[in-house]
């Protein structure tokens, strides 16, 4: 499978950490697109964003990159965490950036394009945006997580919105907690 992943200034690196963990490099052409504000608030976050060996990384301004063109085949693109500054930028069909062009390319030929905005909440803009990009195939994957696993860290909890941008994508990943395939670990007890 050939991929984009790409990252916004919005709050939530851990989302791509955690994806960028769970997605095996030596399996899948992974690409990988960060803006300045990405980079930063990933450096604020997580101190050191942890990028595999065999994904490979581009400039947010360097358009000779495959995926900015439709003839390419690439099979999904996730732009996570999404800010809403982008998801507008996309929504109105701005292409100034490698990662708007791409998503706008993702678009246009109708490939999977997966946004997990993390930002809360959201204003009447917002909530337009996301039905324009509904409308034009996009998937929108807001970042909330779930709780019925019953999660016993923030990684855990992360984990239950890394497994829903893997189901998107074709890539389940087996350790997913699935509602009525279990139980969930029991409770534990305060110490």
């Amino acid at each position: 499978m050939k991929l984009v992943l790409a990252a916004t200034g919005a709050s939530g690196a851990i989302y791509l950490q955690r994806l960028l963990e769970q997605i095996d490099c030596a399996a899948h052409e992974m690409h990988l697109i960060m803006s300045t504000h990405a980079r930063q608030v990933a450096k604020q976050e997580l101190d050191d964003l942890k990028i595999p060996s065999g994904v490979l990384q581009h400039s947010e301004n360097d358009m000779n990159v495959p995926f900015v063109s439709g003839s390419a085949r690439f099979d999904a693109m996730v732009i996570v965490p999404c800010s809403m500054a982008t998801l507008g930028r996309i929504a109105s069909g701005s292409s100034d950036s490698v990662l708007l062009r791409a998503a706008d390319v993702f678009l246009k030929e109708r490939r999977k394009l997966i946004l997990v905005p993390r930002e809360t909440p959201w204003n009447l803009i917002h909530a337009r945006n996301v039905v324009t990009l509904l409308e034009a195939g996009a998937i929108v994957l807001p970042a909330i997580p779930s709780f019925y696993s019953r999660p016993h860290s923030v990684t855990a909890i992360v984990d239950t919105v890394v497994w829903r941008i893997l189901d998107q994508i074709e890539l389940p990943n087996p350790a997913a907690y699935r509602w009525g395939e279990g139980r969930a670990p029991a409770k534990r007890k305060k110490s």
